[in-house]
């Protein structure tokens, strides 16, 4: 089983050396790296071009423009010669034994079609500083789970014929076009959570998630959940209307705040146990 690990650049060539070592370092040998440049305006090409050169289990393709990590990553995964996809971002790294933990999970059962685990929290210099504890199993099969909040989280691995079945990634979200990803592929078979924290999230002023894009990112999550809710045919969730526009993200986040409550949380974890033990759902 190949796995195609998945990279889309914009600016990060110096951070580009931690990712490219954990990812030769990895104890599953299958694999092939393709790196997309979308379009940097630094030397970030050029860095990576000398950092995998001689390396042929590594390609690198550059946009012409840049378009925004929606765009990069749904062209990644055609470019993907292998059956599994992951995306690691260039300036993050992986463990070593990540990608054969989500593999032996993937191979285990052909009805998951996505895999993801928890990632460590770290500083500049990729320094550990604290994991993401909220990453757990999801209950499969609700068609009122949005990941809301957060409990799928990378590294996330995936199949990539089972996505091409999708609607595919929104190529309009700059921002949390991951969340779009999960919730289609969720949609379409099992959940599997590996219970490892294997991805090194590198914390810098100039991370995507970081600083004034907080708040784009809030609103684009919004925006997956609510194409997520229309795709899914909901028209009302916890007694709440689900409206025929986007009725923006505060709405939807109020919809969904039950979700936060200690009684939906152990109903919740219920529904999980009796999944793990076959008793009923997928």
């Amino acid at each position: 089983m190949k796995v195609s690990i998945l990279i889309a650049n914009y600016n990060n060539g110096k951070f580009f050396r931690d990712c490219y070592e954990s990812v030769i370092a990895q104890t599953y040998t299958n694999w092939e790296a393709v790196i997309l440049d979308d379009g940097s305006t630094d030397d970030s090409v050029e860095i990576i071009k000398a950092v995998i050169s001689g390396d042929q289990r590594f390609r690198i393709y550059q946009h012409p423009q840049n378009e925004g990590v929606g765009v990069i990553k749904a062209k990644l995964i055609e470019l993907a010669e292998g059956e599994i996809c992951c995306f690691v971002d260039p300036d993050d790294a992986i463990t070593p034994t990540a990608i054969q933990k989500h593999v032996d999970k993937l191979m285990a059962d052909k009805n998951v079609v996505l895999t993801h685990s928890r990632l460590m929290k770290c500083d500049h210099n990729l320094k550990p500083l604290s994991a993401f504890k909220s990453a757990m199993q999801v209950p499969n099969g609700d068609l009122t789970f949005f990941n809301c909040p957060v409990q799928i989280a990378p590294l996330v691995c995936f199949r990539k014929q089972v996505y091409l079945t999708t609607d595919k990634i929104n190529p309009r979200f700059r921002i949390a076009e991951d969340q779009d990803l999960y919730f289609k592929m969720y949609e379409k078979g099992r959940v599997k959570f590996v219970d490892s924290t294997d991805y090194l999230y590198r914390g810098h002023a100039g991370g995507i998630s970081q600083n004034d894009n907080k708040q784009k990112s809030y609103a684009y999550f919004a925006e997956c959940i609510y194409e997520a809710m229309k795709r899914r045919k909901r028209k009302s969730i916890n007694g709440k209307p689900i409206p025929e526009s986007f009725p923006g993200p505060d709405y939807i986040f109020q919809i969904l705040d039950y979700q936060n409550g200690l009684k939906f949380r152990i109903k919740k974890k219920i529904r999980i146990l009796a999944q793990q033990l076959g008793l009923y759902g997928i």
